[in-house]
C-alpha cells in the first residue's frame, strides 16, 4: 500500500482536493482508501457509543446512511493496519513522517511553515491564485489538473515501515526525505525490499518486524514445537490463529 498526506490548516482546500485526486485513481482501477484526522472527539461522551466503548473492545455501527467500526488504535501503524488499498491518502497527519506529502495552502507563509522536507507539491486555495511554484515545489491546482496531481501521487506515493529499524542506517523520518528528495527509493529501505524470514499477517496485512523480533518469534515457535511428539525440521512453518 503507497500513502499520502495532504496536509494544511483549515479552509485550505485539504477535502476538495483529496476528493478530487482520489476520483481520478478510482477511474484508474485503483483501489483507495482516505483517513482523516480530527481535532475533535468523534464520539462524544455521554452517547450510546461512548458508553458502549467503555465496556467492549470495539464497537460496530449500524446507521441509515453508513456503518462505522469504532476502536481505539494502539499507534498510528496499527491504525492503517486496518485499511487494505492500493493508496492510501490521508488528511490531516502533519506528525506522521513515514510518507510523502501535499501541502493545501492558502498561501506562501503556509507553505514555508508545512514544507519540512517530505512535501513533493503545492495545492488548495493558493492554486487558484495561478502561482507555478512555491518554495521550490509545484502549485497543481486540483479543481482544474486533477489528473496532474493524480499523476504525482501515483509515482511518487509511498509508505515506510515506520519501526526506525535502523538496518538501513536511517530512522524512517530521514529515509522518507531521502527518498523525496530523489537521494533514495523504497528499495533502500530493507524492511520493504528484502524477503523476511519471519511474516506474520493480521486479516491478510503483514505487520513489519525488526530482525530481532523475527529471530525472537522463530526461535520460540520453534522451541515450542521441537518438544512436541512428530514435530520435524521444514522449510517452512505455517502457524494460523484464527479468532472466530
Amino acid at each position: 500500500m503507497r500513502g499520502i498526506a495532504f496536509v494544511g490548516f483549515k479552509k485550505s482546500g485539504k477535502t476538495t482536493t483529496i476528493e478530487a485526486v482520489a476520483r481520478v485513481l478510482k477511474e484508474r482501477g485503483y483501489r483507495v482508501a482516505i483517513a482523516k484526522s480530527m481535532h475533535v472527539d468523534f464520539d462524544r461522551e455521554g452517547s450510546d457509543t461512548w458508553r458502549f466503548s467503555k465496556v467492549a473492545d470495539a464497537v460496530l455501527v449500524r446507521a441509515n446512511d453508513t456503518d462505522a467500526f469504532l476502536f481505539n488504535a494502539k499507534d498510528i501503524n496499527a491504525l492503517f493496519s486496518m485499511v487494505s488499498a492500493d493508496f492510501l491518502l490521508l488528511e490531516g497527519f502533519k506528525s506522521v513522517q513515514h510518507v510523502p506529502r501535499i501541502i493545501c495552502a492558502r498561501n506562501e507563509e503556509d507553505v514555508r511553515e508545512l514544507n519540512d522536507g517530505l512535501a513533493v507539491a503545492v495545492s488548495g486555495v493558493i492554486a487558484s491564485a495561478g502561482a507555478d511554484g512555491v518554495e521550490g515545489l509545484p502549485v497543481i491546482d486540483a479543481t482544474k489538473e486533477p489528473e496532474k496531481l493524480a499523476d504525482l501521487v501515483e509515482t511518487g506515493a509511498f509508505m515506510l515501515p515506520n519501526i526506525d529499524c535502523g538496518l538501513c542506517g536511517f530512522e524512517c523520518a530521514e529515509m522518507a526525505r531521502m527518498i523525496v528528495r530523489g537521494e533514495k527509493t523504497t528499495k533502500d529501505c530493507v524492511v520493504l525490499s528484502q524477503k523476511p524470514k519471519v511474516t506474520v499477517r493480521i486479516d491478510g496485512q503483514v505487520l513489519p518486524m525488526k530482525d530481532w523480533v523475527q529471530e525472537l518469534v522463530e526461535k520460540t515457535i520453534k522451541g515450542m514445537l521441537s518438544a512436541m511428539k512428530g514435530y520435524r525440521e521444514g522449510r517452512k512453518i505455517e502457524i494460523v490463529i484464527r479468532e472466530d
